[in-house]
């Protein structure tokens, strides 16, 4: 493991802010036949839905909102149960009327995603995090636009993947809108365009926190699973191969903000501390229960960050931004300090405030008009804090860009497949002796 950044990490950080300024040219060029979307608010969209879990069935039901000539026509999950749960909400919210799904447009098992992304304009991703990167680019391949929900990838090479498809994506002029939905909230852009104007002068450092009692506890006993690989999809959120632990899939969200707040610039290093302090049961798989870590960007501003998910403790989901003339409460939209500020909210439509729709808003209204929104780097340059941050905590050692962007530590299984047991989890991680590969 790299200790002090080396000469190539620079040129790491480099290629990651660059690498899709090569595919420039040749999106100008193909963006002549922007694919199956076109102009005129009469015409058909034909969206499919891939992982139809909370997240999923929400999404589904704002991009439904977002556009009238939207129709959601094909579904796709690892579990059938899940799927017509999935589909029962979203028949009976205020867009059932959209919702056009026979029995033979509803797909489940692992290539499922496949069937889906081949019959729709546009497909929402929203699976567990580890299969983003796969279906990202499949959707690529087959000339999809797509939704793509946070994180990216739950390691390097998931996140190179993705990556290279983000570069597909700018060449064929696909459209790859992420779900890092902090950046979509009016009242938030708003407040940040103040520290983007210096109205807190120089940034020093950034305090983001993610402090809560956690998600859902596991949903099944393996014995009411029919194989190792059916209890841990099932109890997906709990091992690290598919979900990348919680500070990637879940308090990535202030680690969005800490990159947010420094223009997308990779931090030089990071290290922290993390573990299992209070989730010691093996019903949790092997993820941490806590991180606490210090991000180092050059010129000298830092960013800190801390997540947990302990119960029955003091909960805090705050950012805020640190400069030399003032503070930013990122979530109170508020400046203090020289330049006094705060977020007045017009009267007006609510749901202009929903950043959940609002990312969906943007991006059907732009492919309406012929045109493209692609954020997917920015997506990923978020995951890679996260994984970053993940790995700084587990081995215990300094962390760099390159340290991820060049590791070869795949986390996937031997197969997908329902049956193949035993299915082993990795051990869980011990500073000093966790290594990345």
């Amino acid at each position: 493991m790299t200790e002090r950044p080396s000469a190539s990490d620079g040129a790491s950080r480099r290629g990651f802010l660059k690498e899709t300024a090569a595919v420039a040219g040749a999106a100008a060029i193909a963006a002549s036949w922007a694919p199956m979307v076109h102009a005129g608010g009469s015409d058909i969209i034909k969206v499919g839905l891939v992982g139809s879990g909370g997240r999923g069935t929400g999404a589904a039901e704002q991009a439904l909102t977002a556009d009238k000539g939207n129709r959601l026509v094909a579904i796709a999950d690892l579990f059938g149960d899940r799927l017509e749960e999935s589909l029962s909400a979203l028949r009976g919210s205020a867009v059932g009327g959209q919702v056009e799904i026979d029995q033979d447009r509803k797909y489940t098992g692992f290539d499922a995603y496949k069937q889906v992304i081949d019959q729709v304009d546009v497909v929402i991703l929203a699976s567990t995090p580890h299969f983003r990167p796969m279906h990202t680019a499949y959707a690529v391949e087959k000339g999809v636009h797509a939704f793509v929900e946070k994180p990216m990838a739950v390691d390097g090479p998931g996140l190179r993947k993705f990556l290279k498809a983000v570069q597909d994506a700018k060449a064929k002029n696909l459209a790859v809108v992420n779900g890092f939905c902090w950046r979509y909230h009016p009242p938030r852009r708003a407040t940040m365009q103040q520290v983007f104007d210096g109205k807190i002068g120089e940034i020093r450092s950034i305090e983001t926190t993610y402090n809560s009692s956690g998600v859902w506890e596991p949903r099944k006993t393996r014995e009411e699973c029919g194989s190792d690989m059916e209890y841990q999809q099932r109890n997906w959120y709990y091992y690290l191969w598919l979900s990348g632990d919680h500070i990637v899939e879940q308090a990535i969200h202030g680690l969005d903000t800490m990159g947010w707040a420094m223009g997308d610039k990779l931090p030089e290093r990071c290290f922290g501390v993390g573990g299992r302090q209070t989730r010691t049961d093996a019903k949790y798989g092997n993820i941490y229960d806590h991180f606490s870590l210090v991000y180092e960007y050059e010129g000298g501003a830092r960013g800190y960050h801390q997540c947990r998910h302990w119960v029955n403790t003091a909960n805090q989901v705050k950012d805020y931004i640190l400069g030399s003339e003032g503070t930013c409460d990122v979530f109170g939209n508020s400046i203090s300090g020289k330049n006094k500020w705060s977020y007045r909210r017009d009267v007006g439509d609510r749901k202009t405030y929903d950043m959940y729709q609002v990312e969906h808003d943007e991006m059907y209204a732009a492919l309406r008009k012929g045109e493209i929104i692609n954020n997917g780097e920015q997506a990923a340059h978020s995951t890679l804090l996260g994984l970053m941050g993940r790995a700084a905590a587990y081995t215990g050692g300094i962390i760099t860009p390159a340290t991820i962007l060049e590791s070869e530590e795949d986390l996937s299984p031997a197969e997908y497949a329902f049956g193949s047991d035993p299915l082993p989890i990795t051990p869980i991680p011990v500073p000093g002796f966790t290594k990345i590969l």
